[in-house]
């Protein structure tokens, strides 16, 4: 009987040795500077500069792009318009601004001239109104 315990003991054992527990994964992103772009840059990869007229009025704050993706710095809670039309995703092939480009002041969107068709969230998510 002690050697049917003992060797029942040996084979829980060795069971439990050859179970390895698995380690939690751990990732970091660097993603490094905004991109610098004139009228902002698309919130989704690869961050693109975005034309003049793809981002409404309320994403800048005193002229300066408040930011998406992952450089996103507006408010919590954040919904602003956009102009899909103007988007890659949406079969816009016209022309977008380089990275470094500086911007025309006549071509900034103000609130009676943005026709928005969609809300985002600055984090790449379409908001439903």
């Amino acid at each position: 009987m002690r050697v049917l315990i003992l060797s029942l003991l040996a084979v829980a054992g060795i069971g439990l040795l050859g179970h390895t527990p698995k380690a939690a994964a751990q990732v970091a992103v660097e993603v490094g500077p905004a991109p610098d772009c004139p009228y902002g840059y698309y919130d989704v990869p690869p961050y693109a500069c975005a034309p003049a007229g793809y981002y409404g009025p309320e994403w800048f704050a005193d002229g300066v792009f408040i930011g998406a993706g992952p450089w996103f710095h507006g408010p919590a809670h954040f919904h602003g318009h956009v102009d899909n039309h103007f988007h890659p995703a949406h079969g816009y092939h016209g022309p977008m601004p380089a990275r470094g480009e500086r911007r025309d002041a006549g071509k900034m969107v103000t609130a009676h001239n943005f026709h928005g068709n969609e809300m985002r969230d600055g984090h790449g998510h379409v908001v439903k109104k």
